[in-house]
Order: structure tokens, then C-alpha cells, then sequence
């Protein structure tokens, strides 16, 4: 009897050989799909998203964590490795192609294994052993600049640009990756990116973008109040200032006179008038809101000097109330519990054609916004998202200094080592470990395929360059050769190729080790 005599109706079992393909071709087409965007020559990928009743969502990116977003997926493997680049992208920020692409290899190595009659736990015992020469021997080559400020901003730009090579800024790369590194040094070794705000303007050019010393709230002042105010005492708030006035279809009031509606939205008022002056008694003369204020309270806080903002986006207010060094408050009973916000100056801007508010000299004085420019809400968008993967790297390389050579380079080395091991090392595991070298290989083919180069070329004279003691060899995709990549700049953080290498041996061994499928039967809803 099989389990498909046992499962429920609607279950079935897939198993053995069968199992194993399916298991490994659903993660290649995870692979293949996102193989074209790896690189400084990547291609896009336009995800087109449709809802009912609504126009289509276009998004145009080559950023590998939010194409496997978009996914939905029905393949067990290839729902794996969709969580395992969301995994990477929630750890470093970045690296989400390449962990994808390079798990894809080493499965596509393990089915000519599997096909050779090579039991998986013999792929898997070779794989771990080739994970481990792989790990020291990236270990070995990187660089720790952490204790010199000068060589470690120039790691850390260097980095910027590497990240950004690959992505929708890379023609004004220095721009921003000078605004990302001067951001992230504000910071003083603090790692919380909250500290940095990204706003996106449409207008004006890439090359417009700019850093601001201070937080950029997307808001204008209420009418009638001061424009500009220094050394703000500030109150954030999430409270209704909207129940002056009685609200047709609000409620329901039965009354037998105008006169008494009148008393009721008398009493409304003074009721109103109260929370004002409890507002004030807190001593500020700024008073922020998440939600809407009406006329009567915008009219109270201008007579007495306040400058009130309301309705600010609640992402806004929660990353306001830390620059400000406050808290949301939603009760004014008790000024003396009330934490405060406190900056030197609030005053109005105006970016292309909106007003917004600018906060300098924040509590938290490491707060600041990058303030994106461009031709359209696609690219700003897409600029967003690559700016912030190279802020999560910088973060990263904050925590953990180490830094190791792009262009290949790194993967030649830990393939040259892992060769180098299993020729010393006894049976079938040897030869698990020679294909996790030739996995690694793949990765500087694939970068040099995508730019249109001769890649079969470029990786043999890499690997020549790399046997022969050049250490430092990489592909200079730009001029389309093998150069030393220390002196182009070309660096990456120890920490994204490390989870790269981690995540994608971890990724392809629990793909391989599992023998059978087996599809649950649907859960029968009742009519």
C-alpha cells in the first residue's frame, strides 16, 4: 500500500526520482529568473501587478528581494528559496540575487551528481566540508580597516559604489554613494537606519539629489501660523482635534429647537477649548498631530503662538518622535509624564513645487534625509530601493568591519581552495566538493554573460591569474578584462558575501535531503 491509498481525497505523494526533480527544477527556474539581474549589467524586470476593480501596479526593478516578493509560487523549492533571499534581504540588505542564483548552481551541480548514482547525504557530507574551506579562506582575504577613520570611510565608499554598480543609480554613483557614506557616518556607529529619512520628490534630475542635516517632514504649517519657529518645544500627538462641530450623519441627536442643537455644539466647542489649553499648559509652542485639526483648534494654537501641524503620516510621526527624542502621546492630563520633543528650528520649505517642514538641530542630531529627485515615481521608486540596500550594507559593514574584493575575485579564491581540498580529501565526497567549486565559478560567468562578455574566456584566464598567486584578480566589467580589482576599488562587505555562501549551501542541502512531496489535501469548505 502507498501513501497515496492513505492520504485523503485530493492528496497525493511525489517521491523518490521524481521528488528529487521536481524539487530541483523549481528552484533552477527561481535561479534562471533572477540569473539576468545579476551584476553592474544586470537587466530590469517589469512586475506588473492586477487587482480587481483597479489599474495595473507597474514596478520596474532588478532588485532580486523584490521580484521574489512579487512571486506566487506553487513549487516547495522554489517557495525555499523566495524565503531565503527575503531572509537575506531582512539580515544585510543586499546579496539577494546572488544567494538565489548561486543556490540554483549547486543544485544544478547536484543533479548531475544525483544522476551519477551519488547518495544526496554523500553531496551533502562534501558540500559542508567544501562550506568550510570556502568560509576560512574568505575569512583569510578580507580586510579590516576599523580602527583607521580615513581607510575605513574609503572602504565604506568604495562599498557604496559596488552596491550601487548593479543598481538604477549607478550613472551618478559617486553622488550617492558619497550621501549614503556621509549619512551613515552621522550616525556615530548607531546602526538604526530610522535615523535616516528617504523622501522622494518627482522634478529635476538624479544628480539633484541631496543629503539635508535634519528631518523633512512631508507637511505644511496651519493657516494663519508663525512660518518659522527656533528653540521648539514639541508635543507629538495621535488625537481627535476634530469634535467641535456636530457632524451630519455622525450621530444621531434628537432635539426640539435649533437653540438647543446650538447648546450642544456650544458645549462641543468649550470641550474643545479645554483639550487646547491642556495642549498648551505642557509649555510648547509646537503641537504636532497624526490625525486632522479643525478650524476652531488651528485658530486656539495661532492666537497663542503654537505652530500646529496636523495629520502627518503615521511612519512619519513614529520616525519624527525618535529624531525629536519624544513620545506619541493621546491623554494631556498629566504635562509633568509627558516626554517632550525639542529641536532649534522648525521652518517651512519648498522642494520643486510643495511646502514641506524642516526640523534642525534635533535632539538625536545624527537624524537626516536624503532627499531623492527624478524624472518619475518608477524611478524614484526603484532609486529608493537601491539607495536603501546600500545604506542596510553600510550598516552592515559598521557592525562588522571586514571587508573582501568583487568582481569575482572572491569566488575564484574560495573555488581555488575548495579544488585544492578535495584533492586531499578520500571517496565520492571529493567530488561533491569539486562541483561546489565549479558552483562558484559560475557566479563570475554569469556577471560576465550578462555585461555580453566572452565568459568562458574571462573565468579561464581569472582562474590562470588566481593558480599563478594573483590573489587580487577579478573581471573589470567595464573594460571587459581581468584586472587587479583592489586598485579599481571594487569592494564588498565580508558580512552579504558571507550570508551569500551560508544561506545558499543551507538553501540547496534541504532542498536535496528531502526524498518525497507530499501535497496535503485542500481543507473542504461547507456551503
Amino acid at each position: 500500500m502507498s501513501a497515496n491509498d492513505v492520504l485523503k481525497m485530493g492528496g497525493h505523494e511525489e517521491k523518490g526520482e521524481m521528488a528529487y526533480l521536481s524539487n530541483i527544477i523549481g528552484a533552477i527556474a527561481i535561479a534562471d529568473l533572477l540569473k539576468s539581474t545579476l551584476g553592474p549589467k544586470g537587466m530590469d524586470k517589469i512586475l506588473t501587478r492586477f487587482s480587481e476593480g483597479s489599474d495595473a501596479k507597474v514596478e520596474v526593478t532588478n532588485d532580486g528581494a523584490t521580484i521574489v516578493k512579487a512571486l506566487s509560487v506553487h513549487n516547495p523549492s522554489a517557495k525555499i528559496l523566495v524565503d531565503i533571499a527575503k531572509t537575506q534581504d531582512e539580515e544585510v540588505g543586499d546579496g539577494t540575487t546572488s544567494v538565489c542564483v548561486f543556490a540554483g548552481e549547486l543544485l544544478r551541480q547536484a543533479e548531475k551528481l544525483l544522476d551519477q548514482k551519488i547518495h544526496p547525504q554523500t553531496i551533502i557530507d562534501g558540500w559542508r566540508k567544501a562550506l568550510k574551506v570556502a568560509h576560512d579562506a574568505l575569512l583569510n582575504s578580507s580586510v579590516d580597516h576599523g580602527q583607521d577613520p580615513e581607510a575605513f570611510k574609503a572602504d565604506l565608499l568604495n562599498i557604496a559604489r559596488t552596491t550601487l554598480s548593479s543598481k538604477i543609480l549607478t550613472q551618478e554613483k559617486e553622488l550617492f554613494a558619497s550621501l549614503a557614506v556621509e549619512a551613515i557616518l552621522r550616525l556615530k556607529g548607531n546602526t538604526d537606519l530610522n535615523h535616516i529619512q528617504i523622501l522622494k520628490k518627482a522634478g529635476g534630475s538624479m544628480r539633484d539629489s541631496y543629503l539635508d542635516e535634519g528631518f523633512i517632514l512631508d507637511k505644511s504649517i496651519g493657516v494663519g501660523q508663525p512660518k518659522v519657529m527656533e528653540n521648539c518645544k514639541i508635543l507629538v500627538a495621535n488625537t481627535p482635534m476634530d469634535t467641535d462641530k456636530i457632524k451630519i450623519g455622525g450621530a444621531i441627536v434628537k432635539t426640539s429647537s435649533i437653540e438647543m442643537l446650538s447648546e450642544i455644539e456650544k458645549t462641543e466647542k468649550e470641550k474643545m477649548k479645554k483639550k487646547c489649553q491642556k495642549i498648551i499648559d505642557h509649555g510648547i509652542n509646537v503641537f504636532i498631530n497624526r490625525q486632522l485639526i479643525y478650524d476652531y483648534p488651528q485658530e486656539f494654537f495661532a492666537d497663542h503662538g503654537v505652530m500646529a501641524i496636523e495629520h502627518a503620516d503615521f511612519e512619519g510621526v513614529e520616525r519624527l518622535a525618535l529624531c525629536l527624542g519624544s513620545e506619541i502621546v493621546s491623554t494631556f492630563d498629566h504635562p509633568e509624564l509627558v516626554k517632550l520633543g525639542h529641536c532649534d528650528r522648525v521652518e517651512e520649505i519648498i522642494i520643486g513645487e510643495d511646502k514641506l517642514l524642516r526640523f534642525t538641530g534635533c535632539a538625536r542630531n545624527e537624524a537626516c534625509t536624503i532627499v531623492l529627485r527624478g524624472a518619475s515615481t518608477h524611478l524614484l521608486d526603484e532609486a529608493e530601493r537601491s539607495l536603501h540596500d546600500a545604506l542596510c550594507v553600510l550598516q552592515q559593514t559598521v557592525k562588522n568591519s571586514r571587508t573582501v574584493l568583487g568582481g569575482g575575485c572572491s569566488e575564484m579564491l574560495m573555488a581555488k581552495a575548495v579544488q585544492e581540498a578535495s584533492k586531499q580529501t578520500p571517496g565520492k565526497e571529493s567530488i561533491a566538493m569539486e562541483a561546489f567549486a565549479a558552483a562558484l565559478k559560475t557566479m563570475p560567468a554569469i556577471i560576465s554573460d550578462n555585461a555580453g562578455l566572452d565568459s568562458a574566456e574571462l573565468v579561464s584566464i581569472l582562474e590562470t591569474e588566481h593558480y599563478k598567486g594573483n590573489s587580487d584578480a577579478g573581471i573589470d566589467i567595464v573594460q571587459g578584462e581581468i584586472d587587479n580589482v583592489r586598485k579599481l576599488g571594487i569592494t564588498e562587505s565580508f558580512r552579504v558575501k558571507e550570508q551569500v555562501l551560508l544561506s545558499a549551501s543551507e538553501a540547496a542541502e534541504m532542498i536535496i535531503r528531502a526524498d518525497s512531496i507530499v501535497y496535503s489535501a485542500p481543507r473542504q469548505r461547507q456551503q
